[in-house]
């Protein structure tokens, strides 16, 4: 019974250990390879290198623009963008600031990130996913950013265009 007893106490530990056992990811190296591929994306758009872009967002990626109906899957995003990359000028974004984050088992890692734009400060946010031995971006947000002290100076200059479309949301 003692020898019953301790095997499967033994085997419980042991196959436990294979159940729980969480992947091991080099986090210092693949945050130095997203910071890359990040820089490297913003840096085509600046470049207007519109296959370089569009190469580093998933196939069944989306982006989110500054106005409230940029709500784009790839195909429609890089529609609207190629009258712009094909003029020799897209849009020149550096970054400030990024801060990257990984889930536990390392095929899922997102990040927010200050910019410098044209329109001032704005925020960047995403999700990027591994696949194979790179990344690509799910899911990118691109928001202005707002001062507390300017925010009901903004407000009324918001409401003018974006009125309309919150009813017109409402009734849908």
């Amino acid at each position: 019974m003692k020898k019953l007893l301790f095997f499967l106490s033994f085997a419980t530990i042991t196959y436990g250990g294979f159940i729980n056992k969480e992947v091991s990811i080099n986090t210092s190296t693949e945050k130095k390879t997203i910071n890359a591929l990040l820089n490297d994306w913003h840096t085509a758009a600046a470049n207007a290198d519109y296959n370089s872009y569009f190469d580093k967002i998933a196939e069944d990626g989306y982006f989110m623009g500054t106005d409230a109906t940029e709500n784009w899957n790839k195909k429609d995003f890089s529609v609207f963008a190629k009258p712009h990359f094909d003029k020799g000028k897209a849009w020149n974004f550096k970054t400030l600031e990024r801060n990257i984050y990984f889930s536990e088992d390392g095929k899922t890692a997102w990040f927010d990130e200050l910019l410098d734009t044209w329109m001032k400060v704005c925020r960047g946010s995403g999700v990027l996913e591994k696949e194979g031995d790179g990344w690509k971006i799910k899911h990118y947000v691109l928001s202005m950013t707002v001062p507390n002290k300017v925010t009901k100076e903004i407000i009324p200059l918001k409401a003018k265009y974006e009125d309309s479309l919150i009813e017109e949301m409402k009734e849908q």
